[in-house]
């Protein structure tokens, strides 16, 4: 199963009226979801939240304001995903983020996410990207909001 939106979670539902949408979730499906969940925990630094379910093939963590994401086992296998398709999310410091990588491990940095280089998108934001263990991509950028 694909992430079909590459999008910035963190800031999306600050600027939404009324009448649009706005983020409420995001789901990656994985093989291991002791595995996915230490990496969405442990390495981005989010928090795990309830989720109604309790049939142990789910983890949600609370990613922005009114935001989560889910994490659901039941993949049969790890499948190859394109970096074109990715979840984005904002940190204050690349850097530091970058060091937090270093330290769990993590291949990052740009397009090819193996060089442990940021680059600067066309926008003047700086990003790296790289893979949690199912290999969905994520951005990680300094984008003000």
């Amino acid at each position: 199963m694909r992430i079909l939106l590459a999008i910035s979670l963190l800031g999306l539902a600050a600027g939404a009226s009324a009448q649009q949408a706005h983020l409420n979730h995001l789901t990656v499906y994985g093989t291991d979801l002791q595995r996915a969940s230490a990496f969405y925990h442990d390495v981005m630094g989010f928090d795990t939240i309830p989720e109604p379910f309790h049939d142990g093939r789910h983890t949600w963590f609370k990613v922005g304001p009114h935001q989560e994401l889910h994490v659901v086992s039941g993949a049969k296998a790890d499948e190859p995903h394109h970096v074109d398709v990715h979840m984005a999310f904002s940190v204050p410091d690349v850097p530091a983020f970058c060091k937090r990588l270093d330290k769990a491990g993590v291949a990052y940095g740009g397009w090819n996410a193996t060089d442990k280089k940021p680059t600067v998108r066309p926008d003047g934001v700086l990003q790296i990207y790289f893979q949690d263990p199912d290999g969905y991509w994520i951005e990680v950028n300094n984008d003000k909001f």
